[in-house]
């Protein structure tokens, strides 16, 4: 058996190996430490409105700093800031509007509902990211042959558009769709802010289609009501609070408040235009119905003057807030009794049953009534569908373990919180004034 022959193994002796190091060393010129971190260092000169979580260089950035902060819920709103940032970007910003648990499982047959949109979407403007909503709006121009192709089935003017749909803009089957109408001024909203990022005659021009048509169908859809001499909602309708009958409700606060700013808003952009707005237009807002109130307080809907009484209407969604919270104020109602109405809502509605979305609503609220702890408090109410897990997402039960309504909500509300909203000229108008709360931001919008 040959033998394998061992290798000699010949060692370069130490003290060369130091001459040879010390040797290569010495060509080698000195790390500027300064310099090499200046050389890679990100400088931000515009806006990346399709980044997720932008970083600013000092003079702008896309976030909310709450460093500082004594209250120990600071950190904690921090985190859900960041995680819902991240959240809404990844599944909310695709081809069409998101269905309500995005992309990562099926709610309601995987159908997206259009009322949610203003959820899904208000904050990316509010947050200046307006190009990530460039998809979303596209397929609202794409679906408003089939809005449109309704309207004119139901006997009415422009586009009515569709409640539980799906990518072709199909309207879905559904107890609660054909009686909806909360939805119909989503796309003004969202074309109102798209202008303000620009303000250029591009963007008037196009989505004035959107804007008119949308305008037309509302009013034509309120009717008149001669004995009254005013123009009312319903019935058949379902209101966002969705626990009435569509056969009686009339005159829910939230919709009216809304057909009134959308009518207002497209009256507006005829004029910007240069064109005279639609008469029928004019004459529904100046016409519409005022919010109908009960012993100081705004009620659900005027058909159900007993609602607070039996107590069985003060739960789902307190739309009623929602005419002075995701809406600026407006002739139909007086801020007073709104005042009363959210006190009366604070302490009496039934908020273990209720969605997650709610509460950034009546943040908002809390904000325009100059009431910056209840907006702080409202964020943070107990009640599980508030809950926001570990990875971010907004728990509602065990079917619905994300809820992106919630996380939009949460951005639109903190916008609001430190930007404010169109008039106020209070800085951070939703920061509690406790010596308890120290933020700082930058690239923040106004709501309307």
């Amino acid at each position: 058996m040959e033998r394998k022959r061992k290798r000699k193994r010949t060692r370069t002796p130490q003290i060369l190996l130091l001459v040879i190091i010390g040797a290569s060393c010495s060509t080698v010129p000195p790390i500027y430490r300064e310099a090499l971190v200046s050389r890679h260092q990100v400088l931000n000169t515009s806006f990346d409105s399709l980044g997720s979580l932008t970083v600013g260089n000092g003079g702008f950035a896309f976030t909310v700093d709450f460093s500082g902060s004594l209250d120990p819920r600071a950190n904690e709103l921090e985190r859900r800031i960041v995680l819902s940032q991240y959240l809404t970007r990844a599944q909310c910003a695709g081809a069409q509007p998101p269905q309500e648990t995005g992309l990562t499982y099926n709610s309601w047959y995987g159908k997206f509902h259009l009322e949610m949109a203003w959820w899904h979407m208000v904050h990316f403007f509010l947050w200046n990211r307006p190009g990530l909503m460039e998809e979303n709006l596209s397929w609202y121009e794409s679906a408003a042959g089939k809005a449109e192709e309704t309207a004119l089935r139901q006997g009415f003017k422009g586009v009515r558009w569709q409640k539980m749909t799906e990518p072709s803009g199909n309207d879905s089957p559904s107890s609660v769709g054909s009686f909806l109408i909360w939805q119909q001024p989503h796309i003004i909203y969202f074309a109102e802010l798209y202008y303000r990022q620009f303000q250029d005659t591009v963007t008037l021009n196009r989505f004035k289609d959107l804007v008119f048509a949308t305008a037309d169908f509302m009013a034509s859809y309120a009717w008149y009501n001669p004995e009254k001499s005013r123009y009312e909602l319903g019935p058949a309708l379902i209101p966002a609070q969705e626990c009435f009958d569509p056969n009686t409700t009339l005159n829910p606060p939230f919709e009216l408040s809304y057909w009134y700013w959308g009518l207002n808003t497209a009256i507006q952009w005829s004029r910007r235009l240069g064109q005279s707005p639609n008469p029928e237009w004019v004459k529904v807002r100046e016409g519409l119905s005022p919010l109908f109130s009960k012993d100081g307080i705004y009620l659900p809907a005027e058909s159900v003057p007993l609602a607070y009484g039996e107590g069985t209407h003060m739960r789902d969604h307190p739309a009623v807030l929602g005419a002075f919270g995701a809406l600026p104020l407006c002739p139909l109602y007086d801020i007073e009794l709104m005042q009363n109405t959210f006190d009366f809502v604070w302490e009496n509605w039934q908020w273990e049953d209720t969605w997650g979305w709610d509460f950034p609503l009546t943040a908002m609220t809390a904000v325009r009534l100059g009431q910056p702890e209840r907006a702080m408090d409202a964020l943070f109410m107990d009640p599980i569908t508030n809950t926001y897990l570990r990875n971010g997402h907004n728990y509602q039960n065990e079917r619905l373990r994300l809820y992106l309504p919630g996380n939009g909500g949460l951005l639109a509300a903190v916008a609001m919180i430190c930007a404010g909203y169109d008039g106020c000229t209070i800085p951070n108008p939703g920061i509690p004034r406790n010596g308890l709360w120290a933020v700082k931001w930058e690239g923040l919008s106004p709501m309307p």
